[in-house]
């Protein structure tokens, strides 16, 4: 099992910055990619932004250029660093930790952390 956690949400103004972190423990030799997704309610969980074990990143459209994310293997700690937030930011952001093997995907999730931009 891997154990998500995630810190750092809060309430801010628009074209503020927020950082997100989150800690993983449990198997994480296990995990091939880590992300942040985000969901508000009514909608569907979208990726904010992913990277995999070698560094490799992915941004969803509405963040490329706003939001970076970064790995720190040692610490086993995801970040996602987010510069001038916009109010339809607000949502909650869950850590997403991604087993893959042919034929198989196992996704992992945190508890998820709220953000709230005010305009």
């Amino acid at each position: 099992q891997v154990q998500l956690v995630e810190s750092g949400g809060g309430l801010v103004q628009a074209g503020g910055s927020l950082r997100l972190s989150c800690a993983a423990s449990g198997s994480i030799f296990s995990i091939n990619a880590m992300g942040w997704y985000r969901q508000v309610p009514g909608k569907q969980r979208e990726m904010v932004a992913g990277i995999e074990s070698d560094g490799r990143t992915s941004y969803g459209d509405s963040v490329k250029g706003r939001f970076t994310i970064s790995r720190d293997n040692a610490k086993n700690m995801v970040s996602l660093q987010m510069n001038n937030l916009k109010p339809e930011d607000t949502a909650v952001y869950y850590c997403n930790g991604r087993y893959r093997s042919p034929g198989y995907t196992r996704d992992y999730w945190g508890k998820g952390t709220l953000v709230t931009v005010s305009s």
